[in-house]
C-alpha cells in the first residue's frame, strides 16, 4: 500500500462515525427536510479542515420554500500552484422510508461490517468516503496542484433541480473551473458508471361522468376507462419495449431494455384519513390519474417515447365509446454517456487496478442521477459515477453500506487525486 492507503485504512474509526452522523440526519425528500442541518454538519467539519465552504440556496427551484429551502454546500481547497479541479459531488437528500424494516431506519447502526440505515447505501458512504479520502490526500500532499472540491447537493432523488441543476446554472460545473467530476453513487468499487438511461415521466388523466354508483349507466366510469388504457400498455407497449435493446453498458441486465413503471394511480374518491371510519360514498368517478416513468435507451428519442404513448391513447379515443384524455409531461432527461477514454476514466481505472488488484468494468445506470445536469447544462463530459454500495440496495428496506467497500472506494478516489494533482 502506498502511504495515502495507509493513512486512508488509519481513517476507519472516523470513516464509521461520519457515516453514522451523515445518516442520522433525516434528510428526506420529499418534502426536503433537514437540509441546513446537514450542510451546516459538513460545513463546520470540512471549514475546520482548511476548505472554504459556501451555502447555496436554490432560489426558486422546484420544492424551494421558507419551510423546506433548498440548501447545498460547496467546498474548495486550493493547492499551491495551478492546476486542475477535482470535484466530488454526492447528494445528501434520501427517499421515504418505506416499509419492510427490520432496524432503525436512521439509528447508523453498525454491524459486523456493514452500516444499515436510510441513505447509508444511496449515498451519504460515498459521500463519507470522498470526504475521508479528499482529507487524507490534503494530509499527505499539502503541495499539490490545482484544487479540490466536495459539494453536498439538493433533491437527487426527485431530479435534482434544487441541487447540481441550479449549481450548474449558476457556473459552478464551468470546465474553466472544474475539470475532473466524480459522483460516488452505489455502483460497486470496482465498476466506473459511465452514464444513464434516459427518462420520460408523464401524468395521463382518463375522464368519465359522475352519476349514482346504483345506476353506473346513466354516468361513465373514469376508472374503467383507465383499465383500458393499462390493457393497451400490457398488450402492447409493454412487449414492444421488452424487444428494444441497448448498446449502451446497463446494469442490471433487465435494464438493457426499454422499460416503464406505472408510478401512481388516483381515481374516484380520494384516500381517507386513517382516522376515518366511515363508509365510502355511492358515486362514479369521473376522473382517473396515471404517472407513468419510462426510461429509456440511447438509441430512442424523448419525442418518440412521447409519440409512442399519444398513439395508444388516440387509438383507444378513436375506438372506445366516450373516451377521452389529457396528457401532461412532468419532465424529461435526454441519456448521459460519458467517453470511455475521458481523463477522469482512465485515471479511476488505473487507480483501481493499483489500489484493488481488479479491471475496471464499465456500467451506465439503469436510472439517471446528476451527471445528466452536470454534461447537459455544466457542458462539463468529463465526469462519472465511482463509488462504494450495492446498486440493488438503493431504495430499500434494511439498506446498508460496508465499511470495507467504502474504505476501498476511498483509496481509489485518494489514488485518483494523486493522479490527477501530482506531478508525475
Amino acid at each position: 500500500m502506498t502511504d495515502l492507503s495507509h493513512r486512508i485504512e488509519a481513517k476507519r474509526d472516523e470513516l464509521i462515525a461520519l457515516t453514522q452522523d451523515l445518516i442520522r440526519i433525516p434528510t428526506l425528500n420529499p418534502p426536503g427536510e433537514n437540509y441546513r442541518a446537514i450542510c451546516d454538519y459538513l460545513h463546520r467539519r470540512l471549514s475546520a479542515r482548511g476548505f472554504a465552504c459556501e451555502l447555496v440556496r436554490a432560489v426558486g427551484a422546484p420544492g424551494d420554500s421558507d419551510r423546506y429551502p433548498r440548501w447545498n454546500l460547496v467546498a474548495r481547497r486550493e493547492g499551491t500552484r495551478p492546476g486542475d479541479c477535482v470535484h466530488f459531488n454526492s447528494h445528501h437528500d434520501v427517499v421515504e422510508i418505506g416499509k419492510g424494516w427490520t432496524r432503525d431506519p436512521f439509528g447508523a447502526e453498525l454491524d459486523g461490517d456493514r452500516i444499515y440505515g436510510r441513505g447509508a447505501c444511496d449515498m451519504k458512504g460515498g459521500l463519507a468516503a470522498s470526504i475521508i479520502a479528499a482529507e487524507a490526500f490534503l494530509e499527505a500532499h499539502p503541495d499539490h496542484a490545482g484544487a479540490v472540491e466536495i459539494s453536498a447537493t439538493a433533491d437527487e432523488e426527485s431530479g435534482g433541480y434544487g441541487g447540481v441543476a441550479y449549481l450548474a446554472q449558476e457556473g459552478w460545473f464551468a470546465p474553466e473551473r472544474v475539470q475532473h467530476v466524480i459522483i460516488p453513487e452505489p455502483l460497486n468499487k470496482d465498476r466506473i458508471c459511465l452514464g444513464h438511461r434516459g427518462g420520460w415521466w408523464a401524468e395521463i388523466e382518463t375522464k368519465g361522468e359522475i352519476a349514482h354508483g346504483s345506476m353506473p349507466f346513466l354516468g361513465d366510469c373514469a376508472v374503467r376507462h383507465m383499465g383500458a388504457v393499462l390493457a393497451a400498455f400490457e398488450e402492447r407497449l409493454f412487449p414492444a419495449m421488452a424487444a428494444r435493446h441497448t448498446e449502451m453498458p446497463v446494469v442490471p441486465e433487465g435494464a438493457r431494455s426499454s422499460t416503464m413503471n406505472i408510478n401512481a394511480i388516483h381515481g374516484g374518491q380520494p384516500e381517507n384519513p386513517p382516522d376515518f371510519d366511515g363508509l365510502p360514498a355511492h358515486c362514479v368517478p369521473d376522473s382517473c390519474r396515471i404517472v407513468i416513468d419510462r426510461r429509456f435507451l440511447i438509441e430512442e428519442t424523448v419525442e418518440g417515447v412521447r409519440d409512442e404513448v399519444i398513439g395508444l391513447l388516440d387509438d383507444l379515443k378513436a375506438r372506445r365509446e366516450n373516451f377521452d384524455y389529457e396528457i401532461r409531461e412532468l419532465n424529461r432527461v435526454i441519456p448521459s454517456m460519458t467517453d470511455r477514454d475521458a481523463p477522469v476514466v482512465r485515471t479511476v481505472t488505473e487507480a483501481i487496478r493499483e489500489e484493488l488488484g481488479l479491471e475496471a468494468s464499465y456500467v451506465a445506470s439503469p436510472g439517471s442521477y446528476d451527471q445528466k445536469h452536470i454534461d447537459r447544462i455544466g457542458k462539463l463530459k468529463n465526469c462519472i459515477a465511482y463509488g462504494p454500495g450495492v446498486l440493488e440496495l438503493a431504495h430499500k428496506p434494511d439498506e446498508w453500506v460496508g465499511v470495507t467497500d467504502m474504505l476501498d472506494s476511498a483509496r481509489v478516489m485518494g489514488r485518483s487525486l494523486e493522479r490527477l494533482l501530482l506531478p508525475s
